[in-house]
């Protein structure tokens, strides 16, 4: 890949030597937004032409109906909400709702991609948190400044940043598709008829009373919601620690689920001892089942999706839904033999380190792979600027 950076530098140092000049977005782009479109609309209207909201999932693709309001390239940004400010590339027939704004560029010399991929950097910086609703608006869109250098080297960059978001999208989807074929695996595995016992959580397992002191915890130690992974990707060290009063003491195996919004499956079985708040449920197998019940054994369970949709079944709230502990311990688990257990566990285990782990198999392969394309987005996007614009600062 160091072969292209340099060639890119050859092209500066030859075609730009002095510096890259800056240009507003009203400068260079036509700026539009989009129109209401209602679900009932989109349901009246079904077609095969994408309609793009606010959202990031799936391409943030709102809907599909059997009309277009734009054909060609175009860039999207977010406009409104938590995601104010990302931004998409476009290409081909679409509509936007009111919450996306449009960008078209109107100037000759600007690759449309490029625009995408250095906009991209940048954007997050002007969203506005007002009112607690974050937003970006046309009229400060407009007045963004991003360097724009010959054509030639913009759409070198736009090559090699191609090709880190291609690989990033083909590690993605096999990620997707391990993690398909893991819950399939685990579904199958965990699947009993009556030949096996059945208990309640609440028979077999109890929320632990004990308690332990702040001072007792540190980032590694200490587990709140917000430092559980969503999705079942375990925790990463927590960035704020209590400095008073007393935590709900974990312990090495004890298994800890998220009980805020519990559609976000975040779960983590512990290997360690520690302290959490009220906001995450602790399990711990009782002491007359240890022998009966492998602690991994039962995260797999879980960890499972039939779990959360209990779970979020009786959970109590309606914009920040909290799992109902007194119906947790009503679930009813399998419980066959322990060389069972075993067995089941270690086939899960090695599906689970695949799609889950973030140190190692294709989630840490997938972390690297952003990471590197991170490094060479800011290499390749950073531009000496001309001596004017220093002026003008």
């Amino acid at each position: 890949m160091n072969k292209p950076v340099h060639r890119i530098e050859k092209l500066i140092a030859e075609l730009c030597p002095e510096g890259v000049g800056l240009k507003s977005i009203g400068e260079i782009c036509q700026i539009n937004r989009g129109r209401v479109m209602s679900k009932d609309y989109l349901r009246n209207n079904a077609g095969e032409y994408p309609v793009y909201s606010s959202q990031t999932a799936d391409d943030g693709v709102f809907g599909r109906i059997n009309t277009y309001d734009y054909d060609g390239e175009y860039l999207t940004w977010t406009t409104d909400g938590a995601n104010a400010g990302s931004i998409f590339y476009r290409n081909g027939k679409f509509s936007i709702t009111n919450v996306c704004g449009l960008l078209r560029i109107k100037v000759d010399g600007v690759d449309t991609k490029f625009l995408a991929y250095i906009l991209a950097t940048v954007s997050k910086k002007y969203v506005s948190a007002g009112m607690g609703n974050p937003k970006i608006m046309s009229n400060v869109m407009e007045k963004i400044k991003i360097p724009i250098p010959p054509l030639t080297i913009q759409q070198e960059i736009v090559k090699i940043l191609d090709t880190f978001t291609t690989l990033e999208a083909e590690l993605e989807a096999e990620l997707e598709a391990r993690k398909k074929q893991y819950e399939y695996y685990r579904d199958e595995l965990l699947m009993f008829g009556e030949g096996v016992e059945w208990k309640t959580l609440g028979e077999v397992t109890h929320y632990p009373k004990n308690r332990i002191s702040f001072d007792k915890v540190n980032n590694t130690s200490y587990v709140g919601v917000d430092n559980l992974l969503q999705n079942k990707q375990g925790k990463t060290e927590s960035s704020y620690v209590p400095i008073a009063g007393n935590l709900i003491e974990y312990k090495i195996n004890d298994v800890l689920i998220g009980n805020i919004r519990p559609y976000l499956k975040k779960i983590w079985l512990s290997t360690n001892n520690g302290g959490t708040n009220g906001d995450v449920v602790v399990i711990r197998i009782n002491g007359e089942n240890k022998k009966r019940l492998n602690p991994r054994y039962l995260y797999f369970l879980l960890s499972s999706d039939k779990f959360f949709d209990y779970d979020m079944q009786f959970a109590k709230g309606a914009k920040m839904p909290r799992g109902n502990k007194d119906v947790i311990l009503k679930y009813k688990i399998p419980i066959p033999a322990l060389v069972e257990q075993e067995r089941i566990v270690a086939i899960l285990d090695k599906f689970d380190a695949l799609v889950n782990d973030i140190s190692a198999g294709l989630p840490a392969e997938l972390n690297a792979r952003r990471k590197q394309y991170e490094y060479y987005q800011n290499r390749l996007l950073t531009f000496k600027p001309l001596e004017s614009e220093y002026a003008k600062q």
